[in-house]
């Protein structure tokens, strides 16, 4: 089963924007591609899939109790530029693993398979699209969010065929009890512990910004080198500050992943210079802080440069911890396999993070070969995958057992 699993993830792969690498991003042609297929290995159980109003995919295998509420499984769908087949891909390939590994067995509750329609912020520098829809945070603000060809994102919405106005009909209410993700590590913990699976207790908090200095655009081969005012200069002095105060605070990821500079001629000091800046911690008071202390220095450089800087947060997501009780159930499942878990924090965002703003959810990483992600390299053992979709499983059956796996009342 590891080895079907793994193949489709590297079908699903083949569906993409560009020639000879992986890229697929919010509702773009290759997602409907992407849907047909999956469509198709859930038709095959008996399963009916519908895309809601944002794009996710979703389809239900019916339980015994039609009344009970549905354990949600899935992942994301869309990929980064030059992207890897297993990221997102692989937690929603595994969810229609499972339910095959069923044989037709029901369970006292549905399961309900999705594929979020976007997770990665690619298209429109706004992640998380496809998960925000079911918690009800799609609002007009981000419908008018537009991409670099000035398309909207209700735009998207209505060229892939579908309805913004039925966006609040995508909502999970009280027909769901929980969510489980099962995610690529995309780092080298696991690995390094010689770890199958790992229980993700937190998701750190990430804030991503951009950062403008300016300065004078002049001629490179005349101006004197104590007479520039040269915004990229100003920038990389700020870039090293930045990776030498992320290495001086514990548990703190800092990247600068995006510099353009204005105009951008070699023969012309740089007049602008727009970065990036992303900030992750598990406590958001470090990572506040860090923000804080980062924002304080490119003024500082700027001033002493004759520059000046300007920064705009674009994203502001708080640390998420996942849910105690579903997190113990899924550390007891790794050991009833034979694997020994590890209880670690995610560095990388997830729909779990967005999710668990209603309801109960839980997180299995699988070993990540390298600590390689978001590259044609990155991959995962087929051993692990096998031990996931055990892991899988004896969880299933764990849920089916607990009185206290019953409708719970959403968070507010």
């Amino acid at each position: 089963m590891a080895e079907v699993t793994l193949s489709r993830c590297r079908t699903l792969a083949s569906f993409s924007e560009d020639a000879g690498s992986l890229r697929r991003t919010y509702l773009s042609p290759p997602m409907r591609q992407v849907h047909r297929e999956i469509a198709g290995w859930l038709a095959a159980l008996g399963m009916t899939t519908r895309i809601d109003a944002v794009g996710n995919l979703r389809a239900v295998y019916a339980g015994t109790d039609q009344s009970a509420p549905c354990l949600l499984i899935g992942s994301h769908l869309d990929t980064v530029p030059n992207a890897g087949f297993y990221d997102g891909m692989l937690g929603v390939v595994l969810a229609i693993a499972l339910l095959e590994a069923l044989e037709n067995r029901k369970l006292p509750y549905p399961i309900e398979v999705v594929g979020f329609s976007e997770e990665e912020g690619v298209r429109f520098g706004i992640p998380f699209i496809g998960s925000r829809a079911l918690v009800g945070r799609v609002d007009e603000q981000l419908l008018n969010n537009q991409d670099a060809a000035g398309a909207s994102v209700r735009k998207a919405i209505e060229d892939f065929g579908l309805n913004p106005a039925e966006i609040p009909n995508a909502v999970i209410n009280n027909d769901a009890c929980a969510y489980l993700e099962f995610h690529i590590e995309q780092g080298p913990v696991l690995e390094n512990l010689g770890r199958s699976l790992g229980v993700v207790e937190t998701i750190a908090g990430q804030t991503r910004m951009d950062l403008v200095f300016t300065g004078r655009a002049n001629h490179a081969g005349t101006t004197p080198m104590d007479l520039r005012f040269d915004a990229m200069a100003g920038a990389a002095e700020w870039i090293t500050v930045v990776e030498q105060t992320a290495k001086s605070i514990p548990g703190l990821v800092a990247t600068v992943g995006s510099v353009q500079t204005m105009p951008g001629a070699t023969n012309v000091i740089a007049a602008e210079a727009h970065l990036s800046l992303d900030v992750r911690h598990a406590a958001d008071n470090a990572r506040r802080r860090a923000v804080e202390q980062f924002v304080d220095r490119a003024k500082e450089i700027s001033q002493s440069r004759g520059l000046a800087v300007s920064s705009t947060i674009r994203l502001n997501q708080p640390a998420v911890s996942m849910d105690p009780g579903l997190t113990r159930e899924v550390e007891s499942a790794i050991r009833e396999v034979g694997c020994r878990p590890h209880r670690m924090v995610s560095g990388a965002g997830h729909d779990a993070m967005i999710l668990a703003e209603r309801i109960p959810c839980a997180m299995i990483f699988l070993r990540t070969p390298g600590g390689i992600s978001h590259d044609p390299a990155e991959s995962v053992y087929a051993e692990d995958v096998s031990k996931a979709i055990e892991c899988g499983l004896q969880l299933l059956d764990q849920l089916a057992s607990l009185p206290s796996f019953q409708p719970r009342t959403l968070r507010a």
